[in-house]
């Protein structure tokens, strides 16, 4: 297995798990999630693929099939009134293949997103978890991320 930036032809692997992920999150929270819908159109997977502000990494194999992939974003407020203007790599969503779990895949693109962090001087590298997500949220913790904000809500 490697990792890398994706590429285009990394498209339909990458559909693939945002399928999963979406899954998760509509059988945890069908309130809030559709079934079976697509976060992005092809047109804007194709152009997050080529933006140096939004990388994404894959976990391949030597088929280069995708295994895994953690969408990043760099965040600066610079200029805010009340915040720092510190770099923050953002990681928007990460995953890996529910067959192959459990083969530390994860934390080796969670690993890699850091090192990519840290060579670029970023301060500190943020995602968030939905909270109906335990098995995510145990990965996280098991990779030393500790909580920074929570969000709450009241269903009326």
């Amino acid at each position: 297995m490697r990792i890398r930036r994706a590429e285009k032809k990394d498209m339909a692997g990458i559909n693939r798990l945002l399928r999963q992920v979406l899954m998760v999150h509509h059988n945890g929270r069908p309130d809030l999630f559709k079934a079976n819908a697509k976060k992005y159109t092809d047109a804007q997977l194709e152009e997050l693929i080529s933006d140096d502000s939004k990388p994404i990494f894959v976990a391949v194999d030597e088929k280069e099939e995708v295994l895994g992939y953690a969408f990043c974003v760099m965040q600066q407020h610079v200029d805010n009134e009340i915040l720092t203007d510190i770099r923050t790599l953002y990681i928007d969503d990460l995953c890996v293949d529910e067959a192959l779990r459990g083969r530390h895949i994860g934390k080796q693109l969670y690993e890699y997103v850091v090192a990519y962090a840290r060579e670029q001087k970023f301060y500190n590298v943020t995602l968030n978890v939905w909270t109906l997500n335990e098995g995510a949220m145990k990965f996280y913790e098991a990779c030393g991320l500790v909580p920074q904000k929570i969000g709450m809500e009241k269903i009326l």
